[in-house]
């Protein structure tokens, strides 16, 4: 449809629509791949991984993404799982020591070129996988989530509904596509509307605002980490955000004061919740309630169902904590070779058991208030660590900060903070308690405090919560 329009740009290289449908083509043919053979790449944000995507879509083969932040042994845990019948290397790896027939980034041009640039006709229906990615694994080995291309589809529909891309999109992807959210919620939203996709090999934040301005970005999607490291840079006040329309965050509760930020700013800061297993979108805050709702992940997206469910199974009401459910045509079919951890949280009629704790208020806007298994029991009350979380961040002096539950003899389990300072900033402990008084019920507000150098994260920047509790809860 628009042959001529840039699609991916990469280290100054344009690629028309016309230029990637050619690679795209000729890389399909000469893969020596078949229908259900699984494709993985190894690599940062670069044209190969993108290329590839579709390729294995083309033929009907499956796409598995790798997470480069993992280590050798990991990465032959996934390998092993999957089964690839090739690993494409990204231009920054080589692949030692890693299973499997390689092709690598000097032998991927000579491919390409070696390979047709007629149209591959294999049907490929929506019920087809089209990838499977790794789940961060934050509890246990890393499991597969099967996305078919329905799913993928979906999700965008979804997000389309939410979101009025242009043609003239330019999204800047510096998040990592190895995960959802960059694939599902930035490039192939923008190749489906026709945009432009700046391709990052990372997060960085002074060439994020060099690119911002240099080429008019208009869609940034990430974790509450990167904007939250762009409004705390010397560059926040002056940059020239002009250009930026699509604000999208997701990936962990949003700070109240992080949204406030952008909103002073003049800029629509949408947030949204969802995971791998759902493409990830299944809540959604719109830009026209952005302010009225922030703090809350927003209503279930138009295609999809979310319902909140109590611990003793009934429906949460409005105010009343439940685990999140949902249901719709962008939830996965399963875990790939995972019979039985699929059966743990999808139901017959297709619902998938979050894991996460949302509460609604009378309007039906859900606040994400944290995962089922990193909610605290001190003295038989619930403590959600995102709420207490929430109001640590009001405080100036703080950057970051986690909180877990430590053993306690009184209580069984008391809340226990872990916090990095903003660089040049002091703050007493009795400061930061006093803070809280009166912000939280007593009960909430953790009994010890520490200092810390830095909080553990993902590639993705989440938070890894299971480290923090290995080296700091003892209590």
């Amino acid at each position: 449809m628009t042959p001529d329009r840039v699609a991916l740009s990469y280290k100054g290289h344009h690629y028309t629509y016309r230029d990637l449908r050619e690679r795209v083509n000729r890389l399909a043919s000469a893969l020596g791949v078949r229908r259900g053979d699984r494709v993985a790449f190894l690599g940062a944000n670069q044209p190969a991984m993108v290329e590839t995507l579709f390729a294995a879509g083309l033929l009907g083969a499956v796409f598995v993404p790798l997470n480069t932040r993992l280590a050798g042994p990991e990465l032959r845990h996934i390998l092993d799982d999957a089964e690839p019948a090739l690993l494409v290397l990204g231009e920054e790896r080589d692949g030692e020591g890693l299973p499997g027939r390689q092709l690598r980034a000097d032998g991927y041009e000579a491919l390409i070129a070696s390979g047709s640039p007629e149209p591959i006709d294999e049907p490929v229906s929506q019920d087809d996988v089209c990838l499977i990615m790794y789940t961060s694994g934050t509890t246990g080995r890393p499991k597969g989530a099967m996305l078919t291309h329905g799913n993928l589809t979906w999700n965008t529909v979804n997000l389309l509904v939410d979101v009025p891309l242009g043609h003239d999109e330019v999204a800047l992807i510096g998040a990592p596509l190895f995960h959802i959210a960059a694939m599902g919620q930035a490039l192939i939203p923008t190749v489906l509307k026709g945009g432009r996709a700046i391709l990052e090999p990372g997060f960085d934040v002074e060439r994020t605002f060099d690119l911002i301005e240099a080429e008019r970005v208009t869609l940034i999607a990430g974790v509450p980490t990167m904007f939250q490291f762009l409004a705390a840079s010397p560059r926040w006040a002056g940059a020239d955000l002009s250009s930026l329309r699509h604000l999208l965050c997701g990936g962990a509760p949003v700070p109240e004061p992080l949204i406030q930020a952008y909103l002073q700013r003049g800029l629509t800061f949408m947030q949204g919740y969802g995971m791998t297993e759902t493409a990830p979108g299944a809540l959604f805050l719109g830009a026209d309630r952005s302010a009225a709702k922030a703090g809350t992940a927003g209503v279930p997206c138009f295609f999809s169902d979310v319902r909140l469910v109590a611990s003793d199974g009934s429906p949460a009401a409005p105010g009343e904590p439940g685990e999140l459910y949902v249901q719709g045509p962008n939830v996965m079919p399963g875990y790939w070779r995972r019979p039985e951890e699929s059966a743990e949280v999808l139901s017959a009629d297709g619902w998938f058991r979050s894991g996460d704790v949302g509460v609604a208020d009378e309007d039906g806007y859900v606040r994400i208030s944290d995962r089922v298994k990193d909610m605290i029991i001190s003295g038989g009350e619930n403590i959600y660590p995102a709420e207490v979380e929430s109001v640590l961040y009001e405080h100036a002096a703080v950057a970051e900060c986690a909180v877990i539950g430590v053993p306690d003899e009184r209580w069984g389990e008391v809340g226990k903070a872990l916090i990095v300072l903003r660089p040049g900033t002091a703050v007493a402990s009795d400061e930061l308690l006093k803070h809280l008084d009166g912000r939280l019920a007593r009960y909430k507000v953790p009994k010890y405090l520490q200092f810390v150098a830095e909080l553990p994260k993902n590639a993705a920047g989440k938070l890894l919560k299971a480290p923090l509790r290995k080296l700091y809860g003892k209590g």
